[in-house]
């Protein structure tokens, strides 16, 4: 088929991307002509665990292109993805103006019959937007009809994600249109679901908030396990062989972050309310969520009594291992509190790095894990990347002044720090302390 991918973003260029291996022709456009010269140029916006290697194979091949001409990747293309971003207002309302922004470019260059996915996540009734949108520039003797596809991309798997999905969600007006999208998809042999337009639109919500809501209740688990003397890593074991309740999303830290959950929710809770329809599951959700990152630098601050003039190391500034996003990752406002509090923080992730710099964030860059823990008072090691897991405790403690490590992930066993001369402190769990620490 003839695809056309507006926007190059995350979900837009992994889409675009997979659907030119399963051996589409896909014209991704963006309206940065810098990004697009990226692209050409086999330069990725962001890190992506093989989507690289996917891109030039398939520009190689001839399935893919890149273009700042967004009218005739419309008019040569008869199904149209529409993948822009929809960042947050200050209200927690979505900006939706880059979606309506493509959905006039399309109409302008509407010459035959197309179908218009939205890709993009969007509040309900998004659907209905665009295809007003388009109805006003488009020839009115042509024939529109709009279709929701949410995607279900983890950043770090997304490649593997999109061409193994769990589920297809397909929002479409009518079967004959549903049928289009099944015959694209049919490739993969997945299961698809078939919903109108507004239900699959509130599927990708509604899935989000839901495993927002698991991370921040067993992270309420884990504030009250510290406080009575439990294990919340024993206790989200103990829950997850429950097969209702399942083990994912069930690990106790400090708190999630990147593009989609906390953009989610507060859409999610937004849409609600102006519909008369408080959430208050959510609103408990997303309060406790801004609380982990302050209740970590609290049990710091309670264990130097006062962090000021503290040197502190922090590993892993990406808001999760195997991507460099840094968008709403713990680790920065964990690093913003500990600056307010007097401390000086030097830091290393295997990939954020440069996101970081760009940010602004004022902070020593250092080359390793070891040389940001050289001198400091404490680690605190605050994304799970695999390098981490792997830790060289022996010279951890060797190249430290002080002997305090926080697992903000709790990827380690206390007692194994423990033998090795350092003080654990985790989410959840009972710190085990050395003698006279």
């Amino acid at each position: 088929m003839d695809i056309a991918v507006i926007g190059t973003g995350y979900v837009g260029l992994v889409t675009g991307a997979v659907f030119a291996e399963l051996g589409n022709h896909v014209i991704c456009v963006d309206k940065m002509p810098e990004r697009i010269e990226m692209l050409m140029g086999l330069k990725m916006p962001f890190f992506e665990p093989g989507l690289r290697e996917m891109v030039e194979r398939n520009m190689e091949d001839g399935r893919l292109q890149f273009s700042t001409d967004t009218g005739h990747a419309v008019k040569s293309s008869e199904i149209i993805f529409i993948a822009v971003g929809t960042p947050p207002k200050e209200t927690g309302e979505t900006d939706l103006s880059q979606v309506e922004s493509a959905a006039a470019e399309i109409g302008k260059n509407y010459n035959d019959y197309k179908i218009i996915v939205n890709k993009s996540t969007v509040p309900v009734g998004t659907g209905d937007l665009v295809r007003e949108i388009i109805q006003q520039h488009k020839p009115p003797e042509l024939d529109i009809h709009v279709v929701s596809n949410p995607e279900f991309l983890s950043e770090g798997s997304a490649v593997a994600d999109a061409l193994n999905p769990d589920r297809i969600v397909i929002g479409a007006p009518n079967q004959q249109v549903a049928m289009k999208l099944i015959e694209l998809y049919s490739i993969l042999e997945k299961p698809m679901i078939i919903t109108s337009v507004r239900s699959a639109e509130m599927i990708k919500y509604a899935s989000n908030a839901f495993l927002a809501t698991k991370v921040s209740f067993i992270n309420s688990v884990a504030n009250l396990c510290e406080t009575v003397g439990a294990d919340v890593d024993e206790v989200r074991r103990g829950m997850g062989l429950d097969e209702r309740i399942g083990p994912k999303f069930l690990r106790a830290g400090v708190g999630y972050g990147g593009s989609c959950f906390p953009k989610d929710t507060e859409s999610l809770l937004n849409v609600s309310r102006s519909y008369g329809a408080g959430m208050q599951i959510l609103e408990g959700t997303i309060a406790v969520n801004k609380m982990q990152p302050v209740l970590f630098v609290n049990k710091l601050e309670s264990v130097f009594g006062s962090l000021d003039g503290k040197l502190i190391g922090v590993l892993g500034l990406s808001f999760k291992p195997n991507t460099d996003d840094i968008r709403e990752a713990s680790a920065l406002y964990i690093i913003d509190l500990l600056h307010k509090r007097g401390a000086r923080v030097q830091v290393y992730d295997p990939m954020a790095m440069d996101n970081v710099r760009r940010s602004g964030v004022n902070v020593t860059f250092c080359e390793d894990e070891y040389d940001a823990a050289a001198g400091t008072d404490a680690v605190l090691v605050l994304t799970e990347w695999n390098r981490f897991r792997q830790l060289n405790f022996s010279r951890l403690k060797r190249v430290m002044a002080g002997a305090h490590l926080f697992d903000g992930r709790n990827i380690y066993d206390p007692a194994v720090v423990r033998r090795y001369g350092l003080s654990y402190h985790g989410v959840g769990r009972q710190s085990v302390l050395l003698e006279n620490s």
